[in-house]
């Protein structure tokens, strides 16, 4: 009795996606992997010795893995979607504050014109206050003596340094140190207000701009109607 060998196969390995493989075509290489595989799985059953047929196990374990890859793909590709509805979404809230007033809690103000302004409270009076401006770089560029009295206080800057330098434009981060009496730290908070005039989408989250200054929507506090004069 003349038998016919089983025709030898390596089954395709599944498709990895990468991050520059979109989500249609690591499918489309999958579907050819798998055509292929049931091409060569349907030679193998046809041509299999009837004494020793095989074993089915080994290729419903490799159906399996298709189709766990399969899933995973279509998971992926939701996934992309949905950051991409996400990223939509983010940027019609972001339009939302164009042309309001609003509290910014990290700090920063712009300098424009030569003047910006902070607020700046006391948890506590204080015996002394310190106030310092650094600049983008983390540089202090002005230090002076602030207010003492326990609650909201304003600060204007002029712009310029210690030296009497006028400093150009941009964006300033105002710190407040305060100590008591007996020398214990007065907990202080900086803020500052600004109009937002232009919204920055070139990155990945969009940005509020206020003159020179950048911010993002988290830095927010407090949002209302711009005043008119």
């Amino acid at each position: 009795m003349t038998t016919t060998n089983p025709v030898a196969t390596t089954t395709p390995a599944p498709a990895t996606s990468t991050a520059s493989t979109s989500g249609a075509d690591a499918m489309a290489q999958l579907s050819g992997n798998f055509s292929t595989f049931l091409t060569l799985l349907t030679t193998q059953l046809k041509n299999q010795d009837p004494l020793s047929p095989m074993d089915s196990n080994q290729f419903t374990q490799q159906l399996v893995e298709f189709s766990q890859v399969e899933q995973q793909i279509n998971t992926n590709t939701n996934l992309q979607t949905l950051i991409t509805q996400g990223q939509g979404q983010g940027s019609a809230v972001a339009t939302s504050y164009l042309g309001k007033q609003v509290t910014i809690t990290n700090g920063q103000a712009p300098l424009t014109g030569g003047s910006a302004t902070w607020n700046y409270n006391l948890g506590t009076t204080a015996a002394a206050t310190v106030l310092t401006v650094t600049n983008a770089a983390g540089q202090a560029v002005y230090t002076g003596a602030g207010k003492t009295a326990a609650g909201n206080q304003t600060f204007t800057w002029d712009g310029k340094d210690n030296h009497g330098n006028q400093l150009p434009d941009g964006a300033y981060t105002l710190s407040a140190s305060a100590k008591d009496q007996s020398g214990n730290a007065v907990t202080t908070a900086v803020s500052s207000t600004g109009t937002v005039n232009e919204i920055d989408m070139t990155g990945a989250t969009p940005q509020l701009v206020i003159g020179p200054l950048k911010i993002g929507i988290s830095q927010i506090a407090d949002v209302q109607n711009a005043t008119t004069n």
